[in-house]
């Protein structure tokens, strides 16, 4: 399907228009009603609770946002509902809440997040959900595999894969270089079959992204802008921008 006109209208807030030192911390209802007052898109992130509901929680431990220490995997979902984010008031949503309290009112593009081992439970739930949500809706996430099971499971969905040239990040480490190899050039283009890409911003401008654009006419969000020289860049080589740490 063509992407729609709506997934690159708006700046898109990352993780929502999240300020902590405001109140607002990353991925919390908060940070998305921010957002919606300013009339920007949303980026979520969502990980897989203990009982398989989707969590809208961008890493895949607590530690670095709540007084818990385990992984978001081992807390079922009312339990992980109960955890402070950053000392706030906030707490983690599920995908379903979150997107029941925008109602519709700005697009939100969800990240799903993966291991890379084949396990497509957060991605068959975080289909259910935006299925069933009556309002603008993507999904996307960094593993193929995710991204061709979206295809199958809601095709209607608009899809796209997050994707970054140079693979710095200690996660690629234990992926075989066949596989990094086909995430920095869209090797896997036949099985996911993207609406759009959402791309490193300092790997701007590159091949997949510049031929996709001119000859798929597929859009490229550039992630995460934080700077005026990376909004430049997403602005000469991007259709919108996944912004944070500003207004703009």
């Amino acid at each position: 399907m063509a992407a729609p006109d709506w997934l690159t209208a708006r700046p898109i807030a990352h993780r929502g228009l999240h300020d902590r030192a405001a109140g607002r911390p990353e991925n919390t209802l908060a940070a998305a009603r921010a957002a919606v007052a300013g009339g920007f898109a949303i980026e979520c992130d969502v990980q897989l609770s203990r009982d398989g509901e989707a969590m809208v929680f961008h890493d895949a431990a607590l530690g670095r946002l709540t007084q818990a220490s385990e992984a978001v995997s081992e807390r079922s979902a009312a339990d992980l509902g109960t955890l402070s984010i950053a000392g706030t008031a906030e707490t983690i949503p599920t995908l379903q809440a979150f997107l029941a309290a925008i109602g519709g009112a700005v697009p939100v593009v969800v990240e799903v997040k993966s291991r890379y081992d084949g396990d497509l439970r957060l991605a068959t739930r975080a289909a259910e959900v935006a299925a069933a949500y009556d309002g603008p809706v993507a999904l996307k996430s960094f593993d193929p595999q995710v991204v061709a099971a979206l295809r199958a499971l809601c095709p209607t969905i608009p899809r796209g894969i997050v994707a970054e040239t140079t693979q710095d990040d200690p996660v690629y480490a234990a992926l075989p270089p066949s596989l990094r190899r086909a995430l920095s050039d869209l090797l896997h283009f036949a099985e996911t079959r993207p609406d759009f890409l959402s791309w490193r911003v300092d790997d701007l401008p590159c091949a997949p992204t510049f031929l996709c654009r001119l000859l798929g006419q597929i859009p490229v969000m550039a992630w995460t802008v934080r700077t005026e020289d990376q909004r430049t860049r997403a602005g000469a080589h991007a259709d919108q921008m996944v912004f944070e740490g500003f207004v703009p």
